[in-house]
């Protein structure tokens, strides 16, 4: 049996909820030029002199609130390392299970440097997002492939660079979703972590998302545009949950300007409050891990806009984090290419 290893990849989380871990992972993440695709020059003046800044102290308190959710922990480097273990250990001997972050700790590089002396026959790259996107698997796997390339002895590699339409990831988030009647709610909305629209406009050789269909099917043109597959993640979940068209909205948060993907879930929240919904129940497919998206922009943020307009009770649908179905998923996944 050839001797395989299992490269876990997830965005990654400051060290602690210190202004200057936080100042840190800023910093990495927004200079990366997929995640802010503008020129280098604008861009490091736009990140280092305003962003970083300005926003570093603001999400320092935000990211203080996150890990007192996560008993003095960030709750996604949490769940990842539990999912890891719980990996390695269905997987046993056959195959060794490794973590590594995008940005912050531990980070990329030096988890393959672990991974290049173990020396691997082959290494199965697997990035812990569902869809698709430029700025999340496309800049963790251009981050390993440069890596790996200036070894010297490359080994196998194999690479899962996206799985909304897999039946255990579509399973296990039903399963959970399973936990709320979503009759007993109003609306119900499936929210993605936002992109600037050109990005998603980049997919295309016309250069024009708009042209593609990607609100209501798959095709061979947009199969890798971000915004189609979170919609196409969103019909087969609500197909699952027998969920009814007219009763769900797919919106994208955390945008950082109004030439993001629409609709925005603060507004859809707000909008849904002064229609006079009372209860919302909301999903988040893009994250495989409750993280700050989910728990205080969803959980919290969300639950004071909606009470601000009449609202009553945002309901965030907790992610996949270590669920056993999900760590059957990623075994099945990892050993069809073992």
């Amino acid at each position: 049996m050839k001797k395989t290893g299992i490269l876990l990849l997830q965005l990654g989380t400051p060290d602690s909820p210190s202004i200057g871990d936080v100042r840190s992972y800023l910093s990495e993440f927004l200079n990366d030029p997929r995640v802010i695709d503008i020129p280098w020059l604008a861009r490091k003046l736009l990140v280092n002199l305003i962003i970083v800044p300005f926003r570093a102290p603001k999400s320092a308190k935000v990211y203080k609130k996150l890990w007192e959710y996560g008993n003095g922990k960030s709750p996604l480097m949490t769940y990842s390392l539990s999912l890891q273990k719980k990996l390695q250990d269905k997987l046993a001997d056959s195959a060794k299970v490794e973590l590594a972050m995008r940005y912050g700790n531990p980070s990329t590089q030096s988890v393959l440097e672990k991974m290049r002396n173990d020396n691997y026959d082959k290494i199965i790259i697997f990035p812990l997002y569902p869809q698709y996107a430029s700025a999340s698997s496309g800049t963790a796997l251009e981050k390993v492939m440069k890596i790996i390339s200036q070894w010297h002895v490359i080994p196998e590699i194999a690479i899962i660079n996206q799985y909304w339409d897999n039946e255990g990831y579509l399973n296990t988030f039903a399963e959970i979703g399973k936990k709320y009647n979503h009759t007993e709610y109003d609306h119900v909305l499936f929210s993605y972590h936002g992109l600037p629209e050109r990005q998603v406009d980049k997919v295309y050789e016309d250069k024009q998302c708009s042209n593609h269909s990607c609100e209501t099917e798959i095709n061979k043109e947009n199969k890798f545009c971000y915004k189609a597959t979170a919609y196409a993640t969103s019909r087969e979940l609500a197909k699952r949950l027998n969920i009814p068209e007219n009763k769900y909205t797919v919106c994208f948060q955390s945008r950082l300007d109004s030439k993001w993907l629409r609709p925005f879930s603060d507004e859809v929240v707000k909008e849904q409050a002064k229609k006079g919904a009372k209860k919302l129940l909301v999903f988040s497919p893009a994250f495989v891990a409750d993280c700050l998206e989910t728990i205080i922009e969803i959980g919290s943020e969300y639950q004071e806009i909606f009470e601000e307009h009449g609202g009553e009770k945002v309901q965030l649908v907790e992610s996949l984090n270590d669920h056993p179905l999900w760590v059957d998923t990623i075994y099945n996944l990892v050993k069809e290419r073992m």
